[in-house]
């Protein structure tokens, strides 16, 4: 016997164990779908679980956001059009370009901006570590930096006319 079909043997028990609860959940389908900006930027649910959720982000050309972390969430960003540069908390930073992308463990310290001419559009993947809610953002000092605010640099929405990603 090949190890691939031991392989599918040992998933097949383990799904029947698992009864009927294994089919009792459903999977997700979404399109990746936004308008593009002249300025500011937006956040497009994709998906959502309990432990993991899907978010496609347009930021303007030379959009950004402030230096926070998000102690309960690991999330990764990837580029699906234009450019951005990440800075750390020390000020160290790398540039991102389309179909690269960057990973962010619980409680990494990290800021960027939009660097292309073109607007940036990213998927960000974000899930739950440990048992506290995931959906909090800190800023350098330890302290509550909701991202609708001016600290973490949000500007009025400029939308283009009739120009979507898809």
């Amino acid at each position: 016997m090949q190890a691939t079909d031991q392989d599918d043997k040992t998933r097949e028990r383990d799904i029947t164990r698992a009864g009927p609860k294994a089919t009792a959940r459903k999977p997700s389908f979404f399109k990746m779908r936004a308008q593009m900006l002249d300025k500011g930027r937006t956040n497009t649910a994709l998906a959502r679980t309990e432990n993991m959720w899907a978010t496609l982000k347009v930021y303007a050309s030379g959009g950004e956001n402030g230096l926070h972390t998000h102690p309960n969430e690991d999330h990764t960003f990837i580029v699906l059009q234009g450019s951005a540069r990440y800075y750390d908390a020390d000020g160290g930073h790398t540039d991102v370009g389309k179909h690269e992308g960057i990973m962010l463990p619980a409680g990494a310290y990290y800021w960027f901006e939009a660097t292309s001419k073109e607007p940036l559009v990213l998927v960000r993947i974000g899930c739950r570590v440990g048992t506290r809610d995931a959906s909090g953002r800190l800023n350098i000092r330890g302290e509550t930096m909701p991202g609708d605010s001016k600290e973490n640099k949000r500007v009025p929405v400029v939308y283009r006319d009739g120009e979507f990603f898809e």
